[in-house]
C-alpha cells in the first residue's frame, strides 16, 4: 500500500522555494513557517530545516533566487534602458514573493556569500545599462533609474496607482520610464 504523502522530488530545494513563494503570495513573509512549508510541499517537517536551517535561511535562499531571476530578466531585456526598466517591473509582478523579500534585509542573512554575489550581479547589470545610456554620473544615474522602476513596481504591487495607468504593468511602466529616459 502506498502512502498518499509519498513523494519524489528531483530537486526538493527548488520545490520548497516554490512552495515558499506560493505561501508568501497568500500571506506575506511574516506568516511563513517551515512547518507549513513542509505541509505544502508534502514532505516531512524536518525537510525544510535540513535544506535551509531556519526561516532566515529559507528567506536568504528565496532572496538569492530572486536576484538571480532579476538578473536573467535584465539580461533578456538587452541594451535598451527603457526595456530594462520594464523587465524590472515585469519581474516584480511575476515574482512578487521574491521581490518582497529581496529588499528586506531584516528578513534574511544579508551577508550570505551567494546572496551578495547574486545581488551584485543583478545590480551590475542595471548599473552598466544605465552607464551606457547616460554617460553622466553612472552611480547617481543608476540610483535614479533603480528608484524609478522600484518605486513604480512597489506602487503597482500595492495597488496604489490610479486606474488611468491601465491594467498592464509593463505597458504602464514603459510609458512612465519613457518620460525620464526616452
Amino acid at each position: 500500500m502506498t502512502s498518499t504523502r509519498s513523494y519524489h522530488h528531483g530537486d526538493l530545494r527548488r520545490a520548497l522555494l516554490a512552495a515558499a513563494a506560493d505561501a508568501m503570495a497568500e500571506s506575506g513573509p511574516a506568516a511563513l513557517s517551515l512547518r507549513d512549508l513542509a505541509r505544502r510541499a508534502g514532505v516531512s517537517h524536518a525537510a525544510p530545516a535540513h535544506h535551509f536551517g531556519d526561516k532566515a535561511g529559507l528567506l536568504t535562499a528565496l532572496a538569492t533566487q530572486g536576484f538571480e531571476l532579476l538578473g536573467e530578466a535584465l539580461r533578456a531585456a538587452g541594451d535598451d534602458l527603457r526595456e530594462s526598466g520594464v523587465a524590472y517591473v515585469g519581474f516584480a509582478v511575476r515574482h512578487r514573493a521574491h521581490f518582497e523579500v529581496m529588499f528586506r534585509p531584516d528578513l534574511y542573512r544579508a551577508d550570505d556569500p551567494d546572496l551578495v554575489a547574486a545581488r551584485e550581479r543583478a545590480g551590475e547589470l542595471l548599473r552598466s545599462g544605465v552607464a551606457r545610456h547616460t554617460g553622466r554620473e553612472p552611480d547617481v544615474d543608476s540610483l535614479a533609474a533603480w528608484s524609478i522602476v522600484h518605486g513604480f513596481a512597489t506602487l503597482w504591487l500595492a495597488g496604489a496607482l490610479p486606474a488611468r495607468v491601465g491594467p498592464d504593468p509593463e505597458a504602464a511602466a514603459r510609458t512612465v520610464i519613457g518620460r525620464l529616459f526616452p
